[in-house]
């Protein structure tokens, strides 16, 4: 029965995978599914990494230390895939940071110390700098009033990664401490091949050109830092501090400790928690996140977002029951699916193409920040402070976003066929 069980459930999502293909113009598609293998292969690990790093006697805060090293690295390479990509095409950056991923999961499957876990993350993180060159893809492939939905589709083949992976982590587990790793691995090498035969350059040979006589990476970070005002800077601080309180709690093994601590949950079974939050994160962004950017628009569709998320976040750890706490972690992906591909995609139109990626890939270092940060301080409040305090700094952090974001309608779909590109320092 319990095989039986299973077979159901990987066959459900299945289905769910090509419901999620079926709509998608072909461009797509590729692309897809190379963020969905490498998904799977993150998400294997990921959740095991907290039980791991408790094994080798790791505190809240030491835990929490090396998960951030991930963003720590992808903080100082996004950029450089960025520039990378706007340069020389998405496709080549891409290859590099699957191969780094293999070599990670390799690392992180033999571990027998915490130093070998930091290791591990640390290369993942530099590998994981490209999530900036694959949202540049998506933004080279669609127009800008169809780029959220494009990134939307793209979060929800990474979605359908995030459903299969904790759970296909919890049950090679059985196998040996070793068997995840190695298995996420040999995905990653799978994908680097489809990737090689099968993904097309979506990087014009213009838009190289241009960006190889850029302005220096030095001077955009000069905007984000000292130019509050503008559009792209309210952006990339709006997704940074958003994405970092989100994650600085439920990626960086709080949440975890939460449901060990609350109910009782084991390396077995932290998977399936990791899958409902999959399968929402799918429903939402295939079945909700177009309408609602058609009928609200980006700007209010981001600030709807903020206010879900920031909700969620301060009801988890109120919560005493499992419907409550499903209920309540239910708001995550919810207020996620709104606010992140609306807020990346106003960025793509205020930018101009030749920088596109390095924008983004700037996106991604500000949110890895963030990212780095915050789960220090989460870390440190879980093991001095009350349960709660973590939980509701994010939700604080995340709520005062919601001012930041009023008057982003000014800046979604361009009626011309032009991106705003923002004036030169």
């Amino acid at each position: 029965m319990d095989i039986a069980l299973r077979v159901l459930g990987f066959a459900a999502i299945a289905g769910v995978m090509w419901y999620v293909l079926r709509p998608v113009p072909a461009s797509l598609k590729v692309l897809m599914l190379t963020a969905f293998m490498d998904m799977v292969g993150l998400l294997m690990v990921m959740p095991l990494l907290p039980f791991y790093a408790k094994d080798l006697g790791a505190s809240g805060f030491t835990m929490t230390l090396i998960v951030s090293s991930f963003s720590a690295a992808q903080l100082l390479s996004a950029p450089l895939w960025g520039r990378v990509s706007d340069k020389y095409g998405r496709r080549p950056a891409l290859i590099i940071g699957l191969a780094a991923s293999a070599v990670s999961y390799v690392v992180f499957a033999f571990a027998d110390s915490l130093w070998l876990l930091l290791v591990s993350r640390i290369i993942q993180g530099a590998g994981g700098g490209t999530v900036g060159v694959i949202q540049a893809y998506v933004s080279d492939a669609m127009e800008p009033k169809k780029r959220a939905q494009g990134l939307g589709w793209l979060s929800a083949a990474t979605n359908v990664g995030v459903m299969i992976g904790p759970v296909l982590g919890s049950e090679t587990s059985r196998f040996g401490r070793p068997a995840p790793g190695l298995i996420a691995a040999a995905l990653c090498v799978l994908n680097i091949v489809f990737v090689w035969y099968y993904l097309i350059e979506s990087h014009g040979t213009e838009a190289r050109r241009k960006a190889k006589t850029a302005r220096p990476t030095r001077d955009a970070i000069s905007r984000i830092l000292f130019h509050p005002a503008d559009p792209a800077t309210r952006l990339i601080w709006i997704y940074a501090i958003s994405i970092g309180a989100f994650y600085g709690v439920t990626a960086s093994g709080i949440l975890t400790f939460f449901l060990d601590e609350r109910y009782k949950v084991t390396p077995q079974t932290i998977g399936y928690f990791f899958a409902y939050i999959g399968v929402l994160n799918v429903v939402f962004r295939v079945a909700l996140l177009g309408k609602v950017i058609e009928k609200f628009g980006e700007g209010k569709t981001a600030r709807l977002g903020i206010a879900l998320l920031a909700l969620g976040l301060f009801a988890i750890p109120l919560t005493n029951s499992i419907p409550l706490l499903a209920l309540a972690a239910g708001l995550l992906p919810l207020g996620a699916t709104l606010t992140f591909p609306a807020v990346t995609a106003l960025l793509s139109q205020v930018i101009g193409e030749h920088e596109r990626g390095l924008y983004m890939g700037l996106q991604q270092t500000f949110g890895g920040i963030v990212r780095v940060v915050y789960p220090l301080w989460a870390g440190f409040a879980w093991d001095k402070f009350a349960t709660v305090v973590p939980f509701w700094t994010s939700a604080g952090l995340v709520a005062a976003m919601f001012f930041l974001a009023v008057g982003l309608e000014a800046y979604q779909h361009p009626r011309t066929g032009e991106h705003p590109v923002i004036p030169e320092v």
